[in-house]
């Protein structure tokens, strides 16, 4: 399924790049803009896009070209840093949090990768320095991109969803739609969800107004995922929390939490495989929260959105090491023990 805005999406993305190279994309041919996933800036080396089975070079006219050769403009320092301070709106500082985790998110939620050389504090990144390349992942927003999920589960499945897949399967493209028809009653009866939008790509908010469309939802943007899920449980009273890529002690405690107060958790995790959702250790603590009843594991980049199969929570739970307590003290016994952050 096609975004009908792709094109008005990829030019929004590369928008933050000095003038050449944003004016050699804006001419990149239009067939490979509906496609595109990411854009890619390396110090020296000339612009490339990424779409679903293909990658190309952009040379000097806006074209796209397969074959890396001498000709083809390269990006300086000096384009690419210029570019990261327009990306940071020219305050490196407030997007600090954000870098310590090496990307930053721009408005529409399109997601900039860094490359560089880490700033150690206290033996933790704090920061980044000589900036060497920039990778701009494009978000999509797919009205139906939901649909075939919705028809393979009933209403009453909808709690409890684990999305899996590998970068640029569509998971998020997946929760910002599921976000949607849920809370418009779209595929059922109205539900009251909050999205915890740690790095601002669900919703995308500018200034208070998220770019997009999560019907009727409730946003915390920027909640660090745990402490997101708790305070949605105290003051939003959802039906449904959706959240992008957990997977951390903090999120796995909160999640557990969530479940004990009667919440569902529709979430995504990085896992392209069922062989990887079996053997990452933090996926499996996840599972045993017992808060995922069904896990949705998607095709690759190349059908971002198409679902390879919808199994049994049970069929990942470990074979060993579970303690079957409630570490919260409330009644959700069956919940296994989740370390403290």
């Amino acid at each position: 399924m096609m975004e009908p805005n792709a094109e008005r999406r990829f030019d929004t993305a590369v928008s933050c790049l000095t003038e050449d190279i944003r004016l050699r994309l804006l001419r990149f041919p239009s067939r490979w803009k509906r496609e595109a996933q990411e854009v890619r800036l390396r110090v020296n080396r000339p612009v490339m896009v990424y779409c679903r089975n293909q990658c190309f070079f952009v040379t000097a006219q806006g074209c796209a070209s397969e074959r890396l050769t001498a000709d083809l403009p390269a990006v300086s320092a000096q384009e690419l840093n210029q570019s990261f301070h327009t990306i940071c709106d020219y305050s490196v500082y407030s997007h600090q949090e954000e870098l310590k985790h090496g990307f930053v998110t721009m408005t529409g939620g399109h997601r900039v990768g860094l490359c560089g050389t880490a700033v150690l504090g206290q033996g933790r990144i704090c920061g980044i320095r000589d900036l060497s390349g920039l990778n701009i992942r494009i978000a999509r927003q797919i009205p139906g991109a939901a649909d075939e999920l919705l028809s393979r589960l009933g209403e009453e499945e909808l709690s409890g969803l684990l999305l899996a897949g590998a970068p640029s399967s569509g998971k998020t493209t997946l929760l910002r739609d599921l976000a949607r028809q849920l809370s418009l009653g779209i595929a059922g009866r109205m539900k009251k969800i909050t999205v915890v939008d740690e790095r601002g790509e669900l919703a995308g908010m500018r200034a208070g107004q998220p770019q997009n469309d999560l019907g009727l939802c409730d946003v915390l943007d920027g909640y660090p995922k745990g402490e997101g899920i708790l305070q949605a449980v105290r003051v939003l009273s959802p039906d449904l929390i959706i959240c992008d890529e957990v997977g951390g002690m903090a999120d796995i405690a909160a999640i557990a939490q969530g479940l004990n107060a009667g919440v569902g958790i529709i979430a995504s995790v990085h896992a392209g495989t069922r062989e990887e959702l079996r053997q990452r250790g933090q996926i499996q603590q996840l599972l045993e929260t017992r808060a995922f009843h069904k896990v949705i594991l998607l095709c690759s980049r190349a059908s971002p959105g198409s679902i390879a199969g919808i199994y049994p929570a049970e069929e990942f739970y470990a074979e060993d090491n579970r303690l079957h307590l409630d570490p919260f003290g409330g009644g959700g016994g069956g919940l296994c023990t989740v370390p403290q952050a």
